[in-house]
């Protein structure tokens, strides 16, 4: 077992930067304006489920040497055909939501340059050729540079508006206000919690961690990641509490919210201020751009060489054979840090990230939805989309804790009480979340 060290600091850093976007932020905000500091212990808690997700995806990964689309497919069909609805409908959709998310903090910075509209389609060509061109390594260093401009100035905010420690703190017992509870569980559930957490074996695949050696780094990575994801959390609520809750200062829901806090700080503290924020602002959305263009594309390779019965994305290793022996003719590679992974796997063996289906699913999500940002969204697309998005979280927890509990998992490595405890948590929670967003879509 390799002992655990900051320099083996990465896929963490991805997973959990991919997952908080720019509503997530908003959400924390909106949270300290409405209720001040008692709800911090509802985003603390969001952070540990999401923290149980992602080290039981990775434990998966490493335990079995499979990929978490193979054990999908161990369990029927029905996987197989919820998740090719999934990534179609999601992929088309969620990519209009990246691309205009990422232009807002640039068109605010840059007035007058060019259209809302255009600089998300800037924002969406920028990431696909980035992913195109760019291989885990190279991703993974940007990414981290991106969570430490997100770091840096979501802290210095919250210094800036003088959190007070003694509410702070109190924050930590858990209350629920009046007319709460549904708000709450959306706040837990939220935050830090997309498809990307899923794609988290994936990317320790590719930092080149392949077996149960590098469970301990797993898990030291995965904690570390998603502490930091706590700042950032803490930090925008600390920043609604003192800003806007203090004030009675009310802002819009959605990416639009950062936009008006933006000017709230540029009333308040200046300019420059303002500026700072929308660049931390930009940094959180990029991030989930490029991560899910990077995370998910990997996720539909892997879907597809499944589908052709060729061993997925994940099959070979990076410098020696993995478990379940080398992967097929011309089947796709992972793209990690070791040279070896294409000669071990066969001499027509390409990287997943130069594969067809990788880049065919990186086009699905950056071309076709740009239609969406110059057409009002299709009634029966956003009702399809609602349903089907609402029960991926709930499908992720249920089905890692199926994986997990079974016999495709050897016995070391199946779940504990506590895994058992907060993914069965998860489970229930996400499924109460998956029912209200049901019944709020536009029937």
């Amino acid at each position: 077992m390799r002992r655990a060290g900051w320099r083996y600091i990465g896929p963490g850093i991805v997973v959990a930067a991919t997952g908080v976007g720019a509503g997530d932020l908003v959400a924390t905000l909106v949270a300290g304006g409405k209720y001040g500091y008692t709800l911090l212990w509802a985003a603390v808690l969001g952070c540990l489920i999401k923290i149980s997700l992602a080290e039981a995806a990775g434990r998966w990964h490493l335990a079995t040497g499979r990929t978490l689309l193979d054990g999908w497919r161990s369990l029927g069909a029905w996987t197989t055909v919820y998740f090719a609805g999934y990534v179609g409908v999601w992929g088309f959709v969620y990519g209009a939501a990246a691309m205009s998310s990422t232009a807002l903090p640039l068109a605010a910075l840059f007035p007058g340059v060019m259209g809302l509209k255009w600089w998300a389609v800037l924002c969406g060509v920028g990431g696909l050729l980035f992913v195109w061109f760019n291989r885990y390594a190279v991703f993974e260093k940007v990414m981290t540079a991106l969570v430490g401009v997100m770091f840096l100035v979501t802290v210095y905010l919250a210094v800036r508006v003088g959190p007070r420690l003694g509410d702070l703190a109190a924050g930590l017992v858990p209350a629920l206000p009046d007319g709460s509870l549904l708000y709450t569980l959306g706040l837990v559930g939220g935050v830090g919690g997309t498809i990307t957490l899923a794609a988290y074996g994936y990317w320790v695949n590719a930092k080149g961690w392949r077996d149960t050696g590098w469970m301990r780094v797993m898990r030291f990575d995965n904690r570390v990641a998603y502490l930091t994801t706590g700042v950032f959390v803490v930090a925008m609520l600390v920043v609604g509490a003192e800003l806007l809750h203090s004030s009675g200062i009310a802002v819009a829901k959605g990416d639009r919210g950062l936009i008006d806090l933006g000017g709230v700080l540029a009333e308040r503290y200046g300019t420059a201020t303002a500026k700072l924020f929308l660049v931390g602002f930009f940094a959180a959305s990029v991030t989930s751009l490029i991560g899910v263009w990077q995370g998910v594309s990997l996720l539909f390779a892997d879907f597809v060489a499944r589908v052709r019965g060729r061993e997925g994305a994940s099959a070979a290793p990076e410098a020696a054979q993995a478990p379940g022996g080398p992967a097929g003719a011309g089947a796709p590679v992972p793209a990690g840090e070791g040279a070896g992974a294409a000669g071990a796997a066969g001499a027509d063996a390409v990287p997943v990230e130069r594969s067809v289906p990788f880049r065919a699913y990186l086009l699905w999500l950056t071309f076709p939805p740009m239609s969406l940002l110059f057409l009002d969204q299709p009634f029966a697309l956003v009702v399809v989309y609602g349903v089907i998005g609402a029960f991926f979280m709930p499908f992720l927890a249920l089905t890692l804790l199926w994986l997990l509990n079974s016999g495709r998992t050897p016995r070391a490595w199946r779940n504990g009480w506590l895994a058992n405890t907060m993914l069965g948590a998860a489970g229930v929670l996400f499924l109460v979340l998956c029912v209200e967003q049901v019944r709020d879509l536009p029937w």
